[in-house]
């Protein structure tokens, strides 16, 4: 029976990996431990969370005690971890908060893998999934690769890319058994709707406002959520130790494409007619640090471990477009900050 902790395991793709995992392997028990801020909600997990082989933990990463703790308590095998801050935005108005969880955050855990652990490293794994943010900045050509050098322009993607870099130092000083992804851009159900997609999907619905960044122009790779969760499976059972991984669609959209595949898409399945929304598209003043373009290479992962995305983008978008216009309620215990009252009915009665 392994033991495995999963952080941040109630946020958009953290609820993805936890569900696939309980639901997939019954002989693993599966401690989600999330400290449900602002983005981390239990309604994404209801439908598992009765299962014997979920165990939900309400931690901060940063408390490194408690971290030993929970280690010893639960007997850990294995860490994925995903807990982290991850909007850009947020990071550029309040860096600290970024530097904490994520740096000081995953110091607190590879350091309590390390204790616990005690050099009794056989079927042990630190796995720790990160962003392509951290590369930096494509210009037209070319693609982000495991050689690409560390080049983050913002907040978040240093605060990353610091606790990728401390991940590599505790695998080659202490010889922690670890293994690192790097991820494109996410799209699918459960996601926060400050996020672009489901963001506009919401004003799209509502009549309000679309407001683009600049001319629109920025690149970005998108992968459907559980094609990400599929990744990273594969890369807990059959990544190399020390090793990086790169998970992308190949599928990179200009940001004014995207939104008006998502105007098609959302007015086509509330019977407007074609193009009835783009009036709602408002250009705004650039975001500061804003990279033009990202674009991940994830041909080794397909060529080692045979992972490819399952979904093309208009098929992901429109099961996407679906789930949100069906989970209304999802949305509006969100936007009215009702989500946060689940955990005290479940776990503070």
């Amino acid at each position: 029976m392994k033991n495995i902790l999963i952080t941040g395991g109630s946020g958009f793709i953290g609820s993805h990996v936890v569900r696939l995992f309980v639901n997939k392997y019954s002989n693993y028990n599966i401690i989600n431990l999330d400290a449900l801020t602002y983005a981390g909600n239990l309604e994404n997990l209801k439908d598992i969370e009765s299962k014997s082989n979920y165990t939900f933990i309400k931690e901060d990463i940063c408390d490194d005690k408690k971290m030993e703790t929970i280690f010893s308590k639960y007997d850990i095998d294995a860490v994925i971890h995903l807990a982290a801050e991850s909007h850009v935005d947020r990071s550029i108005k309040d860096p600290f908060s970024f530097a904490k969880t994520n740096v000081l955050g995953t110091l607190s855990l590879l350091q309590a893998a390390k204790i616990y652990w005690n050099n009794n490293y056989a079927n042990k794994l630190f796995y720790h999934v990160s962003t392509d943010e951290v590369y930096g900045s494509l210009n037209n050509e070319g693609y982000f690769t495991e050689k690409t050098a560390y080049d983050p322009h913002s907040p978040y993607a240093a605060s990353k890319a610091s606790s990728d870099h401390f991940v590599r130092a505790f695998n080659d000083t202490y010889k922690l058994p670890t293994v690192i992804s790097n991820c494109s851009n996410n799209y699918g159900s459960f996601q926060f709707p400050e996020k672009l997609i489901p963001l506009f999907i919401n004003n799209i619905c509502n009549n309000k406002s679309l407001p683009v960044y600049g001319k629109g122009e920025n690149v970005r790779d998108w992968l459907f959520v559980e094609d990400h969760a599929r990744a990273i499976d594969v890369i807990f059972h059959k990544g190399k130790l020390g090793d990086t991984y790169n998970i992308g669609g190949f599928n990179e959209w200009r940001n004014i494409d995207l939104i008006k595949v998502l105007i098609k898409t959302v007015d086509e399945l509330l019977s407007r007619e074609e193009g009835a929304s783009e009036k709602l598209i408002s250009y705004v003043k650039d975001r500061a640090g804003h990279d033009y373009r990202y674009a991940i290479d994830s041909s080794k992962l397909k060529n080692e471990l045979g992972w490819e995305p399952s979904l093309q983008f208009e098929e992901g978008i429109e099961k996407t477009v679906k789930w949100y216009l069906n989970n209304t309620e999802w949305v509006e215990n969100i936007v009215n900050g009702d989500y946060q009252k689940y955990y005290k009915e479940m776990y503070e009665n």
